[in-house]
């Protein structure tokens, strides 16, 4: 009885101390975006000058756990490519040209997507992300420079990101297709400034 006693007393020892050093797995938390208050912002140029304007988030959603960022996934609706820098008649016909085959066939595809696969902690709230971008049906590897804060159950972030529309077929203007266009190139490059605001109630109401 005493030999028992004891092996038990040490077994119950050992399993405290275990637990006392054992560090409890980290949760991930989901946020969802709220479209409505997020905004994302294009600008594309030309060798004559350049158009800038807005486009609308679907859906999103970013994951932390302890505070960083750890990934997300994000939906874009192309139908809702708006021009900014333009009145009237010609607002309409670049909103248009833009939607249309010669740029982004909005009508074949109508939304693109952009997926976090990997998080690279910089300084404070920044990170370094790298993600694949679908447009058109074909993906490609991006990284961009992101900044990520949380106050309570909310969260706000911050992206630029540049996208080489030649990766995706976006031929209209463009000198990696077509030669001695003079000054009616349009860059290959196009700009995307991101500001995000998500939140995990509103990821635990969709859950529910």
């Amino acid at each position: 009885m005493k030999v028992f006693s004891l092996n038990a007393l040490v077994l119950t020892v050992l399993a405290i101390v275990t637990s006392a050093f054992t560090l409890p797995e980290k949760e991930a938390v989901t946020y969802t975006v709220d479209v409505q208050q997020s905004q994302v912002t294009w600008k594309r140029e030309k060798v004559t000058g350049n158009h800038v304007g807005t486009i609308q988030l679907q859906q999103g959603s970013l994951a932390l756990e302890d505070g960083k960022l750890t990934g997300g996934n994000f939906t874009i609706d192309m139908s809702t490519i708006n021009n900014t820098d333009l009145e009237g008649e010609q607002k309409g016909k670049l909103e248009g040209h833009l939607k249309s085959d010669d740029f982004f066939g909005v009508a074949t595809y109508p939304n693109a997507v952009l997926t976090i696969t990997n998080v690279e902690p910089q300084n404070d709230n920044t990170y370094q992300v790298t993600g694949e971008l679908t447009i058109k049906d074909k993906t490609n590897q991006i990284q961009f420079p992101a900044t990520v804060t949380t106050e309570g159950s909310q969260v706000t972030a911050s992206a630029s990101i540049t996208v080489d529309r030649s990766e995706y077929d976006v031929r209209y203007g463009s000198d990696s297709f077509f030669d001695n266009l003079g000054d009616k190139v349009i860059y290959d490059d196009f700009h995307l400034e991101i500001s995000l605001v998500a939140d995990s109630s509103m990821a635990k109401k969709a859950m529910k």
